[in-house]
């Protein structure tokens, strides 16, 4: 069993702004070397989000116009209240706002690649900017299959234990 954590930090430039994270988990899984289990890419703040779709300028004009209208910016929250709440920030729109898109997504890892569909992408969502901000991605399952001829694979098919379960070939 292999299991690899790594903390990834963005500096976001806007209050709302949208970020594929696809590439850097994908360069990250590889490091890993996990070639088949799951894999979480999680948030570490409660005004960002991360969550799958596609990327698409449109789109993302379109998520960030349903979330302003989905939560409005500023209608009497408590949390924006010096009365109810010690934070100076004003940001009850933008909790509110992450805790819809969600603050992590699973993955499923196979033959050492991401298990996504044709479009999807892995998204964060600053919704409290600019700021720097903190995700953590971790993968875990079986390490990359040792290759045929090699020392080690050739010991470990002998021996009749490897933690790969695929043909050899």
């Amino acid at each position: 069993m292999v299991i690899k954590a790594k903390t990834l930090r963005v500096d976001t430039a806007r209050r709302v702004q949208l970020l594929d994270l696809t590439d850097e988990v994908t360069r990250f899984l590889h490091e890993s070397g996990v070639w088949r289990g799951l894999g979480v890419v999680s948030t570490l703040h409660t005004t960002t989000a991360v969550f799958f779709t596609e990327t698409q300028d449109a789109l993302w004009d379109d998520v960030e116009a349903f979330l302003y209208r989905l939560v409005a910016e500023r209608i009497g929250y408590k949390h924006n209240d010096p009365r109810f709440s010690t934070c100076e920030r004003n940001n009850a729109a933008a909790h509110l706002r992450a805790i819809v898109l969600g603050g992590a997504v699973t993955l499923q890892v196979e033959e050492g690649a991401l298990v996504l569909g044709q479009f999807q992408r892995i998204v964060f969502a600053e919704l409290d900017g600019p700021r720097p901000r903190s995700l953590r991605m971790q993968f875990m399952g079986e390490g990359i299959p040792p290759q045929r001829g090699s020392q080690l694979g050739d010991w470990q098919r002998a021996m009749g234990g490897t933690a790969w379960h695929g043909s050899a070939g």
